[in-house]
């Protein structure tokens, strides 16, 4: 799990619209994070509480830092079994023969 640095975010609080009544159209409970160090922004404002907020921000924000810092395994290429490589020349040969008598002869 990656640890997030306070020091490194910074927080936004707006009037969340929608649905919710007078009590959301009063309190600032929309959440806005910024990770300075990259950039990234994620905001929050499904709940009427901003701590609620707040936890849902942060969680997304640790996702996509993780999503970020995930390093893709390089592909080991293989070499096919001679095996395998026989039956598809088989199977070309037949696939061949299969067109060339579809074909109307030439007499």
């Amino acid at each position: 799990m990656i640890e997030i640095n306070e020091a490194d975010l910074k927080f936004e609080f707006y009037r969340g619209s929608g649905p919710g009544g007078q009590h959301r159209n009063v309190t600032e409970s929309g959440v806005r994070i910024r990770h300075v160090p990259t950039g990234v922004v994620v905001q929050a404002c499904e709940s009427r509480s901003q701590a609620r907020n707040r936890e849902i921000a942060l969680e997304r924000l640790r996702q996509i830092l993780e999503r970020r810092e995930r390093r893709v395994k390089k592909r080991v290429a293989t070499t096919v079994p001679r095996g395998q490589k026989e039956k598809r020349i088989e199977e070309k040969k037949r696939r061949s023969l299969t067109k060339r008598l579809r074909t109307p002869s030439e007499d």
